[in-house]
């Protein structure tokens, strides 16, 4: 086998390991998330009871969920047999998720300190995706009882969202019922370019 026939089917192996075939219905970057507040795992909106005994917590990660399907193309040149996966840019569309974090506190004495974390919870979840003409896009929400007061909550939203079509608004809130009820909003651009680029490239989805 000749040098030239063995980069070529080195190029080949790198390329198909980059674009994983899964199929017809392909979910790339499954971990990518925007949060707000921004932050790490604790970074979180707060509010007190009118009494300053009871603080609700809350967090929204806004998962966009690109999707594609997979088509097989053939190897570099001088391995045109050595078949590859590969996304189909014009495939691109997104399918957003949405996780709720929540802590719920109790002042045992003193307002607003000494505070635990116990006992179980009715909590409520919401979210609203707004397009930028402000119309609804998407919309989830459950009603989750008898919760820690430590918890997460990962909703699928439904519905797909084509690519290339504005810069949305998510709108989300996390309530204990009897207590109060934390918001937030976030901004997500539904540019599908870098992974078209990268399917272009034959780099596959960052």
């Amino acid at each position: 086998m000749n040098r030239t026939r063995i980069v070529a089917l080195a190029l080949a192996a790198t390329a198909a390991a980059l674009v994983p075939a899964l199929g017809q219905g392909a979910t790339a970057a499954e971990g990518t998330y925007l949060q707000d507040p921004a932050g790490g795992e604790k970074s979180m909106k707060s509010m007190w009871t009118k009494d300053e005994m009871h603080k609700v917590e809350g967090q929204l990660r806004f998962f966009p969920g690109v999707q594609y399907k997979t088509v097989t193309r053939p190897g570099p040149s001088g391995a045109p047999e050595f078949e590859r996966k590969a996304g189909d840019p014009k495939t691109l569309a997104w399918q957003p998720s949405y996780e709720f974090g929540w802590t719920v506190s109790d002042s045992t004495l003193v307002k607003k300190a000494l505070t635990t974390k116990e006992g179980r919870h009715p909590i409520v979840v919401h979210a609203v995706l707004r397009a930028p003409d402000r119309s609804k896009a998407g919309e989830v929400r459950r009603e989750l009882r008898d919760r820690p007061a430590t918890g997460r909550e990962k909703v699928p939203g439904g519905k797909r969202i084509a690519c290339d079509t504005g810069e949305y608004t998510v709108e989300w809130s996390v309530t204990r019922s009897g207590y109060g009820t934390v918001s937030g909003t976030l901004r997500w651009d539904s540019s599908c370019e870098q992974y078209r680029t990268a399917f272009t490239t034959g780099e596959g989805p960052r």
